[in-house]
């Protein structure tokens, strides 16, 4: 298969809100009002988490169906932590980002336990957004 190749755009609306286009969609990332922003949508790390819930739900259908058994429902937690120290420019000893992030897969099925270990492991390997979280991926930005 060729490689597909993903875009999306963004302008900013104020200093804490942006509009980002993908395709025929509008996204709005803004931050809470305690840091600064207006709160007119999720802030850029909880729209990470979300990204990462779409991609696992996809991902966790197609592999389902490959492996002959269906999901009825799938609910997704997800959770993280970051130091905001970095962000803001105190300081520099931890990363800016998630120190760790911890996803709960629940799924009504019924399929059997170690059907569903073989799930979780194929979908956890198989999902790109859980990917680019977990491994290196070089990020050039540039003017």
């Amino acid at each position: 298969m060729p490689n597909m190749k993903v875009n999306v755009s963004a302008k900013k609306e104020n200093p804490t809100k942006t509009v980002v286009k993908a395709r025929n969609f509008e996204m709005i990332i803004d931050e809470p009002s305690n840091l600064g922003g207006t709160d007119h949508g999720a802030n850029p790390v909880e729209y990470v988490l979300a990204s990462l819930a779409g991609c696992l739900n996809v991902v966790g259908h197609v592999v389902a169906k490959e492996m002959g058994f269906e999901i009825k429902n799938l609910e997704i937690e997800l959770d993280g932590e970051l130091n905001p120290a970095r962000f803001m420019g105190k300081s520099d000893k931890e990363r800016a980002g998630y120190q760790a992030i911890n996803v709960k897969m629940k799924p009504e099925t019924d399929a059997d336990e170690d059907t569903l270990k073989t799930w979780i492991e194929k979908v956890e390997s198989r999902c790109p957004v859980s990917d680019n979280l977990a491994n290196a991926t070089p990020v050039n930005i540039t003017l």
